[in-house]
């Protein structure tokens, strides 16, 4: 969270000519509801379940860049899932980053504890050696929007060759 997933999707479909889906926003869609309210009534194990549902069937299988959300990856079997289905890049940054980031932003349910900042390091610490494993990584630390939109564009293009073999 906090890496720019959602902002960098974006401009990279743009720069693609693909499709841009945000899968937390199709699921608010979906729900009629918010992720923070997903979240408060039907738990982050709920919420899961509906990811690994939108990415078996929540959207189309080719020219689409899909910004998922941080915790996608994680459930056992997901990463796999994830590389069957396309190029996987993971957008990373520092912990100090991703706080500095997030700081302003009530609406990560994830974040909503007494300490933030511990949370963020926490979640870091479990996450990112499945994150390494899961595709291409790329930091958005130290680089502007441009800078990361063309390292995720070459990236693609190289990976996308190798994917359709």
């Amino acid at each position: 969270m906090g890496v720019g997933k959602s902002a960098v999707g974006r401009k990279v479909a743009h720069a693609l000519g693909y499709r841009f889906i945000d899968s937390d926003h199709a699921i608010e869609l979906k729900l009629g509801q918010k992720i923070a309210a997903i979240f408060s009534e039907q738990g982050e194990s709920a919420f899961r379940q509906m990811e690994r549902q939108f990415v078996e069937s929540g959207h189309p299988e080719e020219a689409c860049v899909v910004s998922c959300g941080g915790g996608l990856v994680i459930p056992d079997g997901m990463s796999d899932l994830l590389k069957r289905r396309g190029v996987v890049v993971c957008l990373f940054a520092s912990p100090e980053c991703i706080i500095e980031r997030t700081s302003r932003n009530s609406k990560r349910p994830l974040l909503n504890v007494d300490n933030p900042e511990e949370r963020v390091r926490q979640l870091l610490a479990e996450r990112e050696p499945i994150y390494m494993n899961s595709g291409a990584c790329i930091s958005t630390e130290g680089r502007n929007m441009r800078e990361v939109v063309q390292h995720v564009v070459r990236t693609y293009k190289t990976a996308a060759r190798e994917f359709k073999g």
